[in-house]
């Protein structure tokens, strides 16, 4: 927590690096380097290997959330805080507030949104559950992001239902533990909401700690747990939103149409688009770095945002939904069962894409790093293992195999969009 603070604070007191500046030599470029390209796409990672290990042991603000609700009102959950549609919110909002304010290159923005989500998890837990992590559970941008990451896992917590039944009560009254983020464990099937902090290993005799085969629970338990909301998380929010969010800077299709859009305002007579500035926590302004969006450029932004979103929806739900409908009668469980074979592919873009900042900072550094077939082998492995769970998902189905072969198909051409955009960016434009 006091190295977390130290960079996210001290940075926004000091002076903007110069031209000259280096990651070795100013604490701002260092924290920015920390932050976004290292920390980021490390915690992504050790959730693909261990769970949601970080969430239960390392994360600061989970951590200050817990403290207070330990000190704190103890208040029952609120419905509307309960709401399942948060994770998804959560995410692509911040996610295009940070990239109007430029969040992954100055150090305010970076303090307003993680800070600000900080002193929110705070009062979350001042205010609701004694001795729990609500924040984390139901409000948390990347909640939703983790969760679904988890899924692919080879460890996670296994729960003998059996065991923790047949255990004497008086034996269990001796091993008392506290789910903080409210996880209840005996019928635990999912590594989805487990922060894996170890504290009901053993309990009963039915806890453990165990590996399994990548991506497992997603062919078996995502049967029965797949939802909408995850869905909407996977394809519109990893596969949309970020994507887009990733990719907009570097678009000449971007370009394009802010010139358009600037021509029509200039025939229409409203030059103020063009001209007028706004403050740095609604849009970019910092002209000490030659470096201020205009409205003009926030509103192409959201447009191009939203557009590429929508483009990516459609193309990569279209697929899904005739996949779907190939292996029987319509099905909104089927259909969501089948999105959750995507998440290797979108897990990899985010990770690729906040890796494109650590690979842009050591160039900037005189480290010439050639991260292209790096960057290929991760789309081609994803791409294989969301193949492999969508194979292993069809195969429950009763389906013919011809239909099954059609619905596997389209579940291919459904990772070709998104794949398609990360070659635009990295090998093209």
């Amino acid at each position: 927590m006091a190295v977390y603070a130290f960079l996210l604070v001290v940075p926004v007191i000091l002076p903007l690096p110069g031209s000259a500046a280096h990651i070795w030599s100013n604490l701002t470029l260092f924290a920015q380097f920390v932050f976004w390209g290292l920390w980021w796409p490390g915690v992504l990672i050790s959730v693909l290997l261990f769970g949601r290990l970080w969430c239960g042991v390392f994360c600061p603000e989970g951590a200050l959330t817990a403290f207070t609700a330990r000190r704190g009102q103890g208040r029952a959950v609120p419905h509307w805080l309960r709401w399942p549609g948060w994770p998804f919110a959560a995410f692509v909002l911040t996610t295009v507030y940070g990239q109007l304010i430029s969040v992954y290159q100055y150090p305010a923005p970076a303090l307003l949104i993680l800070g600000g989500s900080t002193l929110a998890a705070m009062m979350v837990g001042h205010l609701y559950g004694r001795n729990k992590r609500v924040w984390c559970r139901y409000l948390c941008p990347v909640n939703g992001v983790f969760g679904l990451l988890a899924r692919l896992a080879p460890l996670h917590f296994a729960v003998d239902s059996r065991a923790w039944d047949a255990c004497p009560p008086d034996v269990a009254r001796l091993q008392p533990f506290n789910c903080e983020p409210l996880v209840p464990v005996r019928t635990m099937e999912s590594a989805s909401p487990c922060h894996m902090c170890g504290r009901c290993a053993g309990f009963r005799g039915a806890v453990s700690l165990e590996a399994r085969l990548p991506g497992a629970e997603v062919v078996t338990v995502g049967a029965r747990t797949a939802n909408g909301w995850d869905s909407l998380l996977i394809i519109v929010g990893l596969l949309g939103v970020a994507t887009a969010a990733f990719q907009w800077s570097a678009s000449p299709w971007f370009v394009a149409l802010k010139q358009l859009l600037a021509g029509w305002l200039v025939g229409a007579g409203q030059i103020w688009p063009l001209q007028t500035t706004s403050p740095w926590w609604l849009l970019t302004n910092y002209p000490e770095q030659n470096d201020a969006l205009s409205v003009l450029d926030g509103l192409t932004m959201l447009i191009y945002l939203a557009g590429v979103t929508l483009i990516l929806t459609l193309s990569i739900s279209l697929p899904i939904a005739l996949a779907t409908r190939l292996l029987g009668p319509w099905r909104w469980g089927r259909f969501h069962h089948l999105t959750q074979s995507l998440i290797p592919i979108a897990a990899c873009g985010v990770i690729l894409g906040l890796s494109a900042l650590t690979v842009t900072m050591l160039r900037a550094e005189g480290l010439m790093i050639d991260a292209g077939p790096a960057r290929g082998l991760a789309l081609a492995g994803a791409a294989g293992w969301s193949i492999v769970l969508a194979v292993r998902i069809i195969q429950r189905s009763n389906a013919s195999p011809a239909r099954r072969g059609g619905a596997l198909a389209l579940c291919g051409a459904a990772l070709l969009p998104p794949i398609g955009c990360w070659v635009l960016l990295f090998w093209i434009w």
